[in-house]
């Protein structure tokens, strides 16, 4: 039942993106007079789901149907010396068709909902796109079509997709932000106890108990945002307090690809272990541990901290042990069980006091532009590790499996519309990228032809979107790649 939620919740905003990303190519390119032949989500590979369109005044609409004829008839040549293969494409004669056959409403766009849910499209006439149409570009160009526009009138088209998710993450931090305000826990209130380090924190040079002074001389106030800031801004030292003296922890130059590769939280908050509540049959419970204790000690030895119960708990498996707690101020000893699986029934309350900036509508949309700029800025820094092989960066690309995973086990709204506005930041990021096929790959064609005043040729294009077109296939099969790989690790 988890995975359905994850998937239903990764379709859903999958969904929401792709609209709104083709919406921006579309609306753009009807300002500037350019037909779009056509709008789906998903891909209709053969045939469609749903598709419907305006045919004199009035909507038709076909469901589970293979897809229109088109409206060029293919005629191939073949050399007989070289057996080179050519084609010319012979355009239908529209008046000769029926009136409502839908190749004559040129001028309409048709809608519909594909099968392959591998995300949407937004057919634009006159213009070189996965579509490959070739049988249209091989036509005279008509004042309708993209590639008749002025070049800056098609850069806005081109850009339009990536502006319409970016203002989509805008919109939905700005309600998130005056809904719920920004939470975090500061790093002031975990240095009233200091932090708790896995071996890889060890290995870095930190140790349980301190606390965080600056990072790379920096006071970072949000304390979860620490780790993400050691691996984006290539920290070279954490000043920390330790018994009492500031130490400077240099770090190793490998910091970065140690943490990428680590895949664990290597720097937590170090608290008391007080009972929050007991799991069904707990064997705390049942011995007479009551909420709101504070476990310091199991035998002989003492666990002040939730990590160092933890440390310790598995050499009691299968075992009584006497648990000390403190309640109301008297140290008390309950003897309990400890189960198979190094556990006694009982979850830790949270001890740490989680702050809140809370804000009225009109102040959380500068909130919500900066949280936009920021999260850009982020992603952008993530993205360049990839490209640098000494990172290791490109070990932890994912595919569905690992965008899905980022979804919680139940559909709860706020977070719904947290990962969207992510996932509609990554989607603008990756699609701004100069790589042929994506819109990046466009917008850097049209800047060549603006600077130097030369159109690249259709042939160009063409070529230049198959290459791109590869190229983007092979990167979605190694993510999707290591995602199977990592569930037989």
């Amino acid at each position: 039942m988890t995975v359905l939620i994850k998937i239903i919740q990764l379709v859903l905003a999958l969904s929401i993106l792709v609209i709104i990303h083709e919406f921006g190519h579309f609306m753009a390119a009807r300002i500037f007079g350019v037909r779009v032949e056509k709008f789906y989500m998903f891909f209709d590979w053969k045939f469609s789901i749903v598709r419907f369109k305006k045919i004199n005044g009035k909507w038709k609409f076909k469901f589970f149907c293979k897809n229109e004829p088109e409206k060029y008839i293919t005629h191939e040549q073949i050399d007989p010396v070289t057996k080179k293969k050519e084609y010319t494409y012979e355009a239908v004669d529209l008046n000769t068709l029926p009136e409502d056959d839908w190749r004559r409403a040129e001028d309409s766009t048709e809608f519909g909902l594909g099968w392959v849910p591998l995300g949407g499209y937004c057919k634009i006439a006159g213009m070189i796109d996965e579509s490959m149409d070739q049988a249209q570009m091989a036509q005279e160009p008509q004042p309708w079509e993209f590639r008749t526009k002025p070049a800056w009138q098609r850069l806005i088209i081109m850009i339009g997709g990536v502006c319409m998710n970016v203002l989509l993450a805008f919109v939905i931090y700005i309600g998130l932000i005056a809904s719920f305000g920004e939470q975090y826990v500061p790093t002031s209130e975990v240095n009233k106890y200091g932090i708790t380090v896995d071996s890889l924190g060890y290995n870095l040079g930190l140790r349980d108990g301190d606390k965080i002074l600056t990072v790379n001389g920096n006071y970072v106030e949000d304390f979860n945002q620490i780790p993400m800031q050691m691996i984006l801004e290539n920290t070279e030292y954490i000043d920390v307090e330790r018994d009492g003296e500031t130490v400077r922890v240099e770090l190793p130059d490998d910091a970065v690809n140690q943490l990428l590769k680590a895949h664990s939280v290597f720097i937590g908050a170090r608290m008391p272990f007080v009972v929050g509540g007991f799991s069904n049959g707990s064997y705390a419970q049942k011995a007479g541990v009551l909420e709101n204790d504070r476990i310091i000690g199991i035998n002989e030895t003492e666990t002040p901290y939730f990590q160092d119960f933890k440390d310790i708990i598995g050499d009691y498996r299968d075992s009584d042990v006497d648990l000390w707690v403190v309640r109301d101020g008297d140290t008390l000893s309950v003897v309990t069980h400890v189960g198979g699986d190094a556990t006694i029934g009982v979850y830790a309350a949270q001890t740490l006091e989680v702050s809140t900036k809370e804000y009225t509508f009109w102040q959380s949309i500068p909130q919500g532009f900066k949280k936009t700029g920021k999260e850009l800025s982020d992603y952008w820094k993530q993205l360049k590790l990839i490209f640098k092989p000494s990172t290791g960066a490109y070990e932890n690309l994912g595919g569905f499996i690992t965008i899905g995973s980022i979804f919680p086990d139940k559909f709860i709204w706020s977070q719904f519309w947290r990962m969207t506005a992510f996932l509609s930041i990554i989607l603008a990021v990756m699609n701004i990228l100069p790589i042929p096929g994506l819109d990046g790959g466009h917008v850097l064609f049209l800047i060549w032809e603006v600077v130097t005043g030369r159109k690249p040729s259709d042939k160009f294009l063409e070529r230049a979107t198959t290459i791109g077109f590869i190229f983007l296939l092979i990167l979605v099969i190694y993510a999707n790649g290591n995602d199977i790989l990592r569930l037989f690790r």
